[in-house]
């Protein structure tokens, strides 16, 4: 029987997080839980059973980060690294207020950065990195604003340190599609090929067990997105353009 693997999950008290968390403890892995709400992530972690370990921290804030690296540390290398943790905020670039897009940005691009630096030495040789972009970041959509700007910018760091790790760790891209959670329902548009954070859940499970650097679905949503991505300006702009309308 395989020994039991040790995953930090970043991101784990709500939405995907979380239901990764239950997923992965089912399995019967040791699981570090980090997030900003430690009420929730120790309550998570008392309801998964014993062994696992409720660690908040603030991405946007390198100092916690690094402390809670400390503490891992300690603990014993890791076998997976998943990132997930993100803030989100609809509505269109003109009406989105300045403060938000900073916070938006530390969190989602400048918190990434901060995982991709401290994470790598606490993983075991060979362990995996996962980080969490989004189908958002595949083309500006309507209503996208800073968060997809972000997710593209993740995107391309993770692209980035996949070629400089050099096979030193295994570095993952994950690009989910919609997922129902307390972030999407915010959206007053439709949003196709919805998905359950079980589903998600499930769907980054299999992806990071196996070969492909980008775990990406529901396919029936990123196939299009990704055709989109690679049109011409002049054919994808006015597809763009009439969602708007």
């Amino acid at each position: 029987m395989p020994e039991a693997e040790t995953i930090w999950i970043i991101g784990a008290s709500d939405g995907i997080g979380a239901a990764l968390a239950r997923a992965y403890a089912r399995r019967g892995a040791r699981l570090i839980l980090s997030a900003r709400s430690g009420e929730a992530l120790q309550d998570l972690a008392t309801t998964l059973g014993t062994g696992h370990i409720a660690l908040p921290l603030d991405v946007a804030d390198r100092a916690t980060i690094e402390a809670a690296a400390a503490r891992i540390a300690q603990i014993g290398p890791l076998d997976r690294v998943v990132h997930l943790a993100a803030l989100y905020d609809p509505g269109k670039i003109s009406d989105l207020a300045p403060d938000t897009a900073t916070q938006i940005i530390a969190v989602n691009l400048t918190g990434s950065f901060h995982i991709a630096q401290i994470a790598p030495p606490l993983l075991r040789k060979g362990g995996q990195l996962a980080l969490c972009g989004s189908v958002a970041g595949y083309f500006g959509l309507p209503q996208g604003q800073i968060y997809s700007a972000t997710k593209a910018a993740v995107i391309n760091l993770v692209q980035s340190l996949r070629a400089e790790m050099g096979g030193r760790c295994d570095v993952r891209l994950i690009n989910p599609g919609f997922v129902d959670t307390r972030l999407t329902r915010r959206n007053d548009f439709h949003m196709p090929a919805m998905v359950t954070p079980q589903e998600a859940a499930q769907a980054i499970i299999d992806g990071l067990n196996g070969k492909r650097f980008e775990v990406h679905f529901p396919r029936r949503l990123t196939w299009p997105l990704k055709l989109l991505r690679i049109l011409p300006y002049w054919a994808s702009l006015p597809i763009t353009r009439r969602l708007t309308q």
